[in-house]
């Protein structure tokens, strides 16, 4: 038997297109209110991500402010050291000249003067002769002080020939300095920069007479590519290299700060209570 269909009513039709409009209606809700959390997501994600980056920046700011002005204090500190040492030098190199060209001059005036008139006359006296020698010691005494403050074979003649001196009069029965240089002893620098240089390696060889309790120590100069390199080396009982601010009664700091004037570089290689000794290398440009 057939079963009978009946006809869809009008209404039915309605309730079913407005149960269809209401199920996407409500999918479009659903869809927009995900759409918003996501929007909402990646708002509060971008916003964080905007917090920390300025904060980085600024962090990153105060940094370069704080690194900028602690090189701006280092710069300052690096221009008084190094003011205070090119004074010095000048002082010595003045107070040299004046010992040297006047006060020893008026001593071998008088000591002449007095010959003159001692054989001229004839005469023998002791007083006469202890007068003599005293002017000759005062003459030799101030000839080593005028020495000691700028080498009159360092003007003359160079660094070369005055860093070998510097070895030969500091060598004893303790401890011998050995000089060997492949550069040509008639080889001239500017004047401030011997000077210089000079008296960087006659601070490192006192150091080494005060504290290394060594036995020999060389010394060494070559010429590479425009660069003057002098190694000093020591056989003595060494000392920790990376702790130099706290053995700065040696004065490395205050002599890398006169190398870095001079755009060189200062190393050091030392190990304490060990027998190898201390290495010291200076490489400084040719001036």
């Amino acid at each position: 038997m057939a079963l009978s269909q009946h006809p869809v009513s009008a209404q039915e039709l309605k309730t079913v297109s407005e149960n269809q409009k209401r199920t996407s209606t409500v999918s479009q809700i659903k869809l927009e209110q995900l759409r918003n959390k996501k929007v909402v997501s990646l708002s509060a994600v971008l916003i964080v991500l905007l917090f920390f980056l300025f904060y980085f920046v600024y962090q990153n700011n105060r940094l370069k402010q704080k690194i900028k002005r602690k090189d701006t204090k280092q710069k300052i500190l690096l221009n008084i050291i190094n003011t205070g040492i090119d004074s010095h030098e000048t002082e010595q190199k003045k107070i040299a000249s004046f010992l040297h060209d006047n006060v020893n001059s008026l001593l071998s005036s008088a000591g002449l003067h007095l010959n003159v008139f001692t054989t001229k006359h004839n005469i023998q006296s002791e007083e006469i002769q202890k007068a003599k020698n005293i002017l000759t010691e005062a003459h030799d005494l101030l000839r080593d002080i005028s020495h000691d403050l700028v080498p009159t074979l360092l003007v003359r003649f160079g660094l070369i020939y005055a860093l070998e001196d510097l070895c030969e009069r500091n060598s004893n029965s303790s401890i011998q300095f050995k000089f060997s240089s492949s550069v040509p002893t008639d080889t001239r620098y500017s004047e401030k920069f011997e000077m210089k240089l000079y008296f960087i390696v006659s601070e490192l060889l006192n150091n080494i007479i005060k504290h290394s309790e060594a036995q020999t120590a060389q010394i060494s100069l070559h010429e590479n590519r425009n660069q003057l390199i002098i190694i000093i080396h020591d056989n003595g009982k060494g000392f920790d290299a990376e702790k130099l601010n706290e053995i700065e009664g040696f004065g490395l700091n205050r002599i890398r700060v006169r190398i870095k004037k001079l755009k060189g570089i200062f190393s050091i290689i030392s190990r304490a209570n060990e027998n190898t000794g201390t290495s010291v290398k200076i490489k400084v440009p040719v001036s």
